[in-house]
């Protein structure tokens, strides 16, 4: 086991070039919030934009972007059901975080057989919320792309086929060998471990505690780690999903000193100023 040491935050969150623009940090496509889950999606959008991501478009229900848009002018957004705009978006898109708020359904069914089958291959793929729901019913092959998966034991279990009480260590491990070589695997739960295939190792969280269980928690985690994902790039993609997740469980951890319950949208506005505290003042000369 793995712990996420300062060293290692400090490795990721790095200082930001003075000759940067918003094009340098990522450009990032958030999918889901169909009825009537359009909250997580306008939470995951939020943790992204938050955590320092460039560009960050929206695909959701058509009703659901007024909502977005009062709570994230900074998103930009589009009707899922558009799908001359989702060819458009997909293609432009660095960084994919499919999920969230996702409905299991036919349409959310077509959607993620649509972004597996459209992948390119130096796009990052994020599975998180109902398209896991969807992959385990529906038993779909993942794609070969750099992929994170982010499940609760659930989700988990429905996925593995792994009950709860058996998701230990070794059978944890031996598992992971059936899924695509550099996948990373989010397991969230009491003590959240965050795996890679081709590692032998885990990182495992010391942070976090019940106040964070609430809806919409792991839509937070989903859009911080999409948009760890789309800078950083001096650290490996692993290194920046563990950091994410710490960073994630760190924040809720400090708010829970003065709250008996810490809500998602509370962190994603912490998050910033959070990230700054492993930063020294200025930008960097290149």
């Amino acid at each position: 086991m793995k712990v996420i040491d300062q060293a290692l935050l400090e490795k990721v969150i790095i200082e930001r070039s003075c000759t940067s623009h918003k094009g340098d940090y990522g450009r990032l496509l958030l999918l889901g919030g169909t009825y009537p889950y359009g909250g997580a999606i306008i939470m995951a959008a939020l943790a992204a934009v938050k955590s320092g991501a460039g560009l960050v478009t929206v695909g959701t229900d058509r009703e659901n972007i007024p909502a977005l848009h009062s709570h994230l002018p900074e998103a930009m957004a589009f009707s899922l059901q558009d799908q001359q705009l989702l060819k458009e978006q997909l293609e432009k898109a660095e960084i994919i975080l499919l999920g969230p708020g996702l409905g299991d359904d036919a349409f959310g069914e077509d959607l993620v057989k649509q972004i597996f089958a459209g992948l390119k291959k130096n796009q990052i793929l994020i599975v998180d919320g109902g398209a896991l729901t969807i992959l385990a019913r529906t038993s779909l092959s993942f794609p070969s792309n750099q992929l994170i998966l982010t499940p609760h034991q659930k989700e988990w279990e429905k996925l593995s086929g792994i009950t709860i009480e058996k998701q230990n260590e070794a059978v944890m491990a031996s598992a992971l060998t059936s899924f695509p070589q550099g996948t990373i695997l989010v397991e969230k739960g009491q003590a959240t471990r965050i795996w890679q295939v081709d590692q032998s190792d885990y990182y495992q969280l010391q942070v976090g505690g019940p106040y964070q269980a609430t809806g919409g928690m792991g839509d937070t985690l989903a859009g911080m780690i999409a948009g760890f994902a789309g800078q950083f790039k001096q650290a490996s993609l692993y290194e920046r999903v563990a950091v994410a997740t710490h960073l994630h469980s760190a924040i809720a951890q400090e708010l829970a000193q003065e709250h008996y319950v810490v809500l998602p949208t509370e962190i994603s506005h912490e998050i910033p100023k959070m990230m700054k505290k492993y930063l020294k003042i200025g930008c960097a000369r290149t």
